[in-house]
């Protein structure tokens, strides 16, 4: 039963895991949403 909570329990080193996976994600990600909506808007002009 200890070992359930243990293992549900989030170590600090996997915060960091999660939080530079979701930077490695997102930052690409809306890098290129604004590079696309600058593109497009260039058409339009």
């Amino acid at each position: 039963m200890n070992d359930r909570i243990d293992a549900q329990e989030a170590h600090p080193s996997n915060k960091g895991l999660l939080l530079l996976f979701w930077a490695y994600v997102l930052i690409p990600l809306a890098w290129g949403v604004t590079n696309t909506l600058t593109q497009a808007m260039k058409l339009f002009h």
